[in-house]
């Protein structure tokens, strides 16, 4: 692809960016500030000017911001945006002041007075958009939010830089409207949403009908929500993605418009049609267009617009056809019912569909998608890039813009993971692909709030033209920036770290945690890892040296209890081996043995650990849930809704441990009495000299894992015991078992 044609692309979306005026200049001044203020308090907050200027951005409107100041005079920080500005910010902090902002606990010690920049500093990033979540995300760590935990997440995605983010709370109360324009009853569209906890999949026609219906208070709430998110959103100067019509439809619709042309897609994750097989509209339908537009122009008139949408028809269920007239039709009749409400819309649309299905998405097939939208209409999330990335065996899609994307995480799950490698080098490779149609960087994890410094790598890069030099002493920077103080230890720990489980390649590396403390018990589970566990069980013993000196940090807090989850998990996978040598050797001492140190004194342990720790508690969690309810009928139905999706995930496991956490009351009342049920029924196949019955072993466990999600047992929300007395116990007892080999 010519270098002009490519311009050309590009140039349609750097319409669809923010406005320029004065009055959008004093709005997102007025915002960083008052986020100066969130961050800092008033006193250290009034050492800072901010200032907002369009004229800094460089003449293709990429974003740059200017710092100066500091050593008894204000610090000045200038953006050519809020986001710019408030990147400005967070740089000055992080490089001149030794801190961070993380999710975990943002370390904030300003030393005194404030450091002088030597010579203005100006940064322009290369890169025109920096975008944040994926379509799980929503369901996996927002679903439960209230305005002041969205508040704070909008301000860590300002510091960082990030520009283009979803925003689809409340659209389910917009579809409700158009629906019951369109004739449908109420109960009709009660039946067809699901609850809260799959919403995502709801909206990307995976599911109908599972964990809801949906009541009145939450459109209700959802609706709220949406305007304060969009409103400070658009008052940094970001950009919300909206969501569009992807052509699944209500079966209800069929009563209603008995003539209207559907066809009904396959199931999905292991669900019958009872909860799949969704309705999908026929893209010469006259209906598409109609529903399409009502949709946006509803969507519009409540919440306004800036013109990039979000929708996937195919998210990993197969079309009916793989003829490329077929997929051009369907594509087109999306932009088309965009583009009928919004002439200026931009579709983006998630690249998971091609990776996920490599063998339907051939070449014809792709090109098909992406050559139905007019070039620079289409931006294309190469949603996985980090690890399988599409762009590189598309032709760099194609001609059609896109974000090299870091997904890294799948359902949430807890689990020291991360190829900073591969991510630190990514982005650049990609830009310097041949023609390459790269306009942004990307972090689009399922779920949030875990393996900080990827993110934190991950955003930097967003702001950078080249990767970082040196992994190594960045890691460790990230470690005494985390921390507050530099600590040899704590280095030393990140280092090892940074070489094992931040170091994932191979076959054996994936994104879901899949160690068999948080499987279904078997005795086929796989306990390959990619790194050597000496490396974190030594991360371990440095962590814990370092503690006198870093207990007061609550992000070091959270890394004990991480680390510590850890090293027993590693332990849980190492005693199963043994409990599996002893079974097929029938050695039934050895097997209790093994199974009773797994399930007695491993699990129990780990419970009492991450108890100590408010953000490693179901009671946390689940709380959440509750708050979002009007009274106590629908606090236990949100309960419910979020065990299922820690849990079962389907009414008959249909996604079995998915979305597994390490939370405690999650592991003593629902891992732990799994692993007691399948090493007492292997004890019995050894004691009675017959096999273990895997089938019937299921069928048993079953009733227990339902059992957990339909209790109505109450879990606190406070943190119990201290994490750095207990966690040197759990070490002292078996730090010396691995350094001995006596397991």
């Amino acid at each position: 692809m010519e270098a002009a044609t490519v311009a050309a692309a590009l140039g349609f979306l750097l319409l669809a960016g923010v406005g320029g005026s004065s009055v959008d200049e004093a709005r997102e001044e007025t915002v960083v500030r008052a986020l100066v203020v969130r961050l800092l308090g008033p006193g250290p907050a009034a050492d800072f000017s901010v200032s907002v200027e369009r004229a800094l951005a460089t003449e293709s409107g990429l974003d740059t911001y200017r710092l100066s100041g500091g050593g008894g005079a204000r610090v000045q920080v200038r953006g050519s945006t809020g986001v710019a500005a408030a990147a400005g910010l967070h740089r000055y902090l992080r490089d001149f002041c030794g801190c961070q902002v993380v999710w975990s606990g943002s370390q904030l010690h300003l030393p005194q007075p404030l450091p002088v920049v030597p010579e203005e500093l100006a940064e322009t990033t290369p890169h025109r958009y920096r975008y944040y979540q994926n379509v799980c995300t929503q369901s996996y760590s927002f679903v439960w939010w209230d305005w002041a935990r969205w508040e704070k997440e909008i301000d860590w995605m300002a510091l960082n830089g990030i520009n283009l983010a979803l925003a689809w709370n409340g659209q389910e109360a917009i579809w409700q409207r158009v629906y019951l324009a369109l004739g449908l009853t109420e109960s009709e569209i009660n039946e067809y949403f699901t609850g809260p906890a799959f919403l995502a999949w709801g909206r990307m026609g995976n599911l109908h009908t599972w964990g809801g219906p949906l009541s009145r208070f939450w459109h209700l709430k959802q609706i709220y929500l949406q305007h304060r998110i969009l409103d400070r959103m658009r008052s940094f100067g970001m950009i919300p993605v909206l969501p569009a019509f992807a052509g699944h439809v209500p079966k209800a619709l069929t009563r209603v418009f008995p003539q209207m042309n559907v066809t009904r897609l396959s199931s999905w994750g292991h669900f019958n049609c009872s909860y799949s097989c969704p309705y999908l509209l026929a893209p010469e339908d006259p209906m598409f267009p109609l529903i399409g537009s009502l949709f946006l122009w509803e969507l519009s008139k409540e919440f306004g617009t800036n013109h990039i949408y979000g929708a996937d028809t195919f998210n990993e269920m197969q079309p009916p056809s793989s003829q490329p007239s077929y997929l051009a039709a369907i594509t087109t009749a999306v932009y088309e019912a965009m583009i009928a409400a919004d002439p200026d819309a931009v579709w983006l649309l998630q690249g998971w569909l091609f990776q996920h299905q490599p063998k339907f998405w051939g070449p014809d097939q792709v090109k098909a998608v992406l050559r139905a939208v007019p070039l620079g209409r289409l931006l294309v999330l190469d949603l996985f890039a980090e690890n399988q990335p599409v762009y590189s065996r598309t032709d760099s899609f194609y001609g059609q813009p896109f974000i090299w994307c870091m997904l890294h995480n799948f359902g949430g799950n807890h689990g020291l993971f991360g190829s900073l490698e591969a991510v630190n080098q990514g982005p650049q490779a990609a830009r310097l692909y041949p023609n390459s149609t790269m306009v942004g960087t990307g972090i689009a994890p399922e779920g949030i709030g875990q393996n900080e410094v990827v993110y934190t790598l991950m955003t930097e890069l967003g702001w950078r033209k080249d990767p970082v030099p040196d992994l190594v002493a960045w890691v460790t920077g990230f470690a005494d920036r985390r921390y507050g103080l530099s600590q040899e230890d704590a280095k030393e720990a990140w280092k090892l770290l940074l070489r094992s489980v931040y170091n994932c390649s191979g076959k054996a590396c994936v994104g879901h945690n899949r160690s068999p403390l948080v499987k279904r018990p078997s005795l086929k589970i796989n306990t390959t890892v990619w790194y050597n566990r000496s490396d974190v069980f030594e991360a371990w013993r440095l962590l814990l040296k370092a503690a006198p000196n870093l207990t007061t940090s609550l992000a070091f807090r959270y890394d004990l209890v991480d680390i510590t989850r850890q090293a027993i998990q590693e332990l849980v996978s190492l005693y199963y081996e043994e409990v599996k040598i002893s079974y097929r050797k029938k050695d039934l001492i050895l097997l209790l043995q093994a199974g009773g140190i797994l399930a007695y004194e491993l699990l129990p342990v780990l419970d009492e650990v991450l108890a100590t720790d408010k953000r490693f508690l179901l009671g946390s969690w689940l709380e959440q849930a509750r708050t979002m309810a009007v009274n106590e009928t629908e606090a236990q139905f949100y309960e419910q809704n979020s065990l299922y999706q820690l849990t079962l995930w389907g009414p008959e496991g249909n996604i079995l441990d998915y979305a597994n956490k390490q939370l405690a009351g999650l592991v003593e009342d629902y891992y732990a009495p799994r692993w007691r049920l399948f090493l007492e029924t292997l004890a019995g196949s050894l004691a009675q000299s017959v096999p273990f019955k895997q089938k019937e072993f299921d069928k048993n466990v079953f009733q227990l894992e339902k059992s957990f999600v339909l209790s109505k047992k109450r879990y606190s929300s406070q943190p119990q015991g201290d994490t750095v007395d207990l966690t040197k116990k759990v070490f002292l007892k078996y730090y010396p078992r691995v350094v001995n080999g006596s397991l």
